[in-house]
């Protein structure tokens, strides 16, 4: 058996599953693609998590692109993070191209053209299906974690929704909020202090100084109604195949913060509304993190424990988190430790820390007699990537440097044409974009401001009032001096010892 054929019995043995499958691309062998060792990805283990890693133009948002598009294929549903703007192409076919009729023909799959079920999603004012979340729905320990309080501040902050919760004041913004904490050291003082005990103005402070630090991020525009319901997530068209939702995000760059804060909360909603199912045969949800460093990068201790504890309790839920960066560093390796998928596109070796990076990552990946992993990682061409995946059993794959498969979709952008015509049709539009402001905390403590300042100024009125009817009766009861003096004793005594002695 030649050495070709015995590698392509050691894939077709390692990528066979009993159950469905997506299938990635043909391995290939000393750089060349042998056709029809297809590497396959069973349905079942997906919701294991994976890692789409590699050097800046490797093809890693194709890669994503070719995941999102088979998956939907299946009947699951998709999230995307679009920081870079370039996925909303899912939504219309592949003109085709010669050089991918030459790929696919490498790897011994035929080649359709085709458009997918997308959903345009959004946090800012761009357009799109409005992404939004009410304070109350964060939750006390969620909101204090966001904004990095320390343990005397999120008490403070369980406090105020405590006290939310006995008088019935909806938080649903940050006006709210902001305005309930105002109102616990100011006018409400008393009323906090003898229900709920002292609490510092310093804190108070502190934590309002926080939560404007976020509405400058752009969190003004995510608090508030009408709120996301995550279900919303997992449609399916009328052909069965599975919604992709795409969050575009390419004017929030440079607002990690606001980033940082939905996706925990996405996270968060998506772990505490979805059942729990175990192992079952597909995921309910693939979510992929386009630029993914920037999620670990600017979050705070707080933040990563919690990312880390959804990471490895979420898969039950039947949901699948895929991150998406440039180096497999980027992420935490105890979140690296959780993902039984990883699709490794080239890395370059430019720096003495390049070289070092590309050595722990081969360390990641399982050993092969057919490859030198630390060499192929800097040799992989455009759309070759090192791929390790999880058997049906949960074990390790073989690794195998495939020829990945060609979007079927468009790899380039919408035109502002299409891209309103895709709005346009969304019913999510129609149900999410419509502006709503009931009366909230910040409404009703204002009026209760308002009627206790009105009641003061009648209470100052009356009290005005009765001093000045007391001050008039008292002038009108006193004696004047000169009928005093006529009308005493003395004086009359005198008067009639005159009179006397006159009549004598």
């Amino acid at each position: 058996m030649s050495s070709q054929d015995a590698f392509f019995t050691h894939i077709e043995k390692g990528y066979t599953t009993k159950g469905d499958y997506i299938t990635m691309g043909s391995a290939m062998l000393a750089g060349e693609t042998v056709t029809n060792a297809y590497v396959k990805i069973p349905l079942k283990t997906l919701n294991r998590h994976g890692l789409i890693a590699g050097a800046t133009g490797t093809g890693k948002t194709k890669t994503l692109q070719v995941m999102a598009e088979n998956l939907s294929d299946k009947g699951i549903p998709v999230l995307l993070m679009d920081l870079k703007g370039d996925l909303s192409g899912l939504a219309q076919p592949s003109p085709g191209h010669p050089k991918i009729d030459e790929r696919h023909q490498k790897i011994g799959l035929p080649f359709e053209a085709k458009s997918f079920p997308v959903e345009i999603l959004s946090l800012s004012e761009q357009g799109g299906v409005k992404l939004r979340a009410t304070v109350s729905e964060f939750g006390p320990v969620l909101l204090s974690r966001i904004l990095d309080l320390s343990e005397t501040q999120s008490g403070i902050v369980a406090v105020i929704f405590k006290y939310c919760d006995d008088n019935k004041l909806p938080l649903l913004d940050l006006k709210d909020f902001k305005k309930v904490l105002q109102y616990a050291t100011g006018e409400g003082k008393k009323e906090f202090t003898e229900s709920y005990g002292r609490i510092s103005t310093s804190s108070t402070g502190t934590i309002l100084r926080k939560v404007i630090e976020q509405e400058q991020q752009g969190a003004d525009l995510f608090f508030g109604e009408k709120s996301f319901e995550v279900d919303d997530l997992t449609r399916i068209d009328e052909n069965g195949r599975g919604y992709i939702n795409i969050i575009r995000l390419t004017d929030i760059q440079d607002r990690p913060k606001l980033f940082s804060t939905f996706m925990l909360s996405l996270l968060a909603e998506i772990y505490g509304t979805f059942p729990e199912q175990g192992d079952s045969d597909r995921p309910e949800l693939i979510l992929f993190i386009d630029e993914a460093h920037l999620i670990f990068k600017e979050a705070s201790k707080a933040l990563m424990d919690q990312i880390e504890s959804i990471v490895k309790l979420i898969r039950s839920k039947g949901i699948g988190l895929y991150f998406v960066t440039q180096n497999p560093t980027d992420v935490p390796d105890d979140v690296l430790a959780q993902l039984g998928l990883k699709v490794q596109h080239a890395l370059r070796a430019f720096t003495a820390k390049d070289r070092k990076a590309i050595k722990l990552t081969a360390e990641n990946y399982p050993e092969s007699e057919y490859y030198d992993t630390k060499e192929v990682l800097t040799s992989l061409g455009i759309g070759e990537a090192l791929i390790s995946a999880l058997d049906e059993k949960g074990r390790p794959t073989p690794l195998a440097a495939t020829m990945l498969r060609a979007p079927m979709s468009r790899m380039d952008v919408l035109t502002s044409g299409e891209l309103k015509s895709v709005i346009s049709d969304s019913k999510l539009v129609k149900k999410y974009n419509e502006v709503i402001d009931r009366e909230s905390a910040y409404e009703i403590l204002n009026e209760k401001i308002a009627k206790a300042e009105k009641e003061a100024e009648k209470e100052a009125s009356r009290s005005k009032a009765s001093s000045s009817r007391t001050t008039r009766r008292r002038t009108s009861t006193r004696q004047n001096p000169v009928i005093k003096v006529l009308t005493s004793a003395t004086f009359i005594r005198g008067v009639l010892g005159v009179l006397k002695k006159v009549i004598r």
